[in-house]
């Protein structure tokens, strides 16, 4: 028996002839995705009204950044030069590492969407620095001059700057402090099912060879934990 052809009235055909019945909104600018991560990390509540000063404080320092978009294995920042951004994540993974002379590199923190990114302690923004930041994945970011960040935000009073840095700080020592603990005192099995329950999302979008560097053992170590796992994702 013959078929009838599919009439085809698929939302896709109404949305290219503009249905009365659909509610058309007009799209967010790109700047949007930047204020609201701010108000975020800043904690404010993004409203439309711009008397407010915690707004007009957001869209100021809004204003200080530029978005750019980078390919995986982009550096951003590198030893022996002076940190000279703050990074907002709006998609992609950065890793931030220490590298030594012979190229032995160890790996302390990922970053991903949402995160800002400055250099939190004071050796960083000096030619004495010893990190490094790399985008992983390809990143869309947005990015100002650290500099010039700082004065906006140290521009508020009232210990604005110290209240803002002490969380991330604090946040740093804490995630480092607990990772150098977790490799004194656990086995790299136990280690490696810490990663699989708090980290998933790094799981399937970080190479195996830097997520081995991260819990600190080799990679073929890291090979033998997945396979046990029965995480059978491939390798970068």
């Amino acid at each position: 028996m013959k078929q009838e052809p599919i009439a085809s009235s698929s939302p896709p055909c109404m949305l290219a002839e503009r249905h009365r019945d659909i509610i058309w909104h007009e799209p967010a600018p790109e700047s949007h995705a930047l204020l609201s991560g701010l108000s975020h990390c800043f904690g404010i509540h993004l409203s439309n009204d711009s008397d407010n000063p915690q707004q007009r404080f957001v869209s100021e320092l809004g204003g200080l950044f530029q978005k750019c978009r980078v390919d995986a294995e982009t550096d951003l920042e590198r030893h022996n030069r002076p940190w000279g951004n703050v990074y907002l994540i709006q998609h992609g993974v950065l890793r931030l590492f220490r590298e030594s002379l012979a190229g032995k590199v160890a790996i302390h923190h990922f970053f991903t969407e949402g995160d800002l990114i400055w250099p939190v302690f004071g050796r960083s923004r000096t030619s004495r620095n010893t990190l490094c930041l790399t985008a992983v994945t390809p990143a869309t970011l947005w990015v100002a001059d650290f500099s010039a960040f700082r004065a906006a935000v140290q521009a508020q009073g009232d210990g604005a700057w110290e209240k803002f840095a002490i969380v991330l700080t604090e946040e740093v020592a804490e995630l480092t402090s607990m990772r150098e603990f977790r490799k004194q005192t656990m086995p790299a099995q136990e280690r490696y099912r810490l990663l699989l329950d708090e980290y998933p999302e790094l799981i399937k979008r970080v190479p195996d060879n830097q997520l081995a560097s991260w819990l600190g053992v080799v990679p073929a170590t890291f090979s033998r934990l997945k396979k046990a796992s029965g995480n059978g994702r491939s390798s970068g």
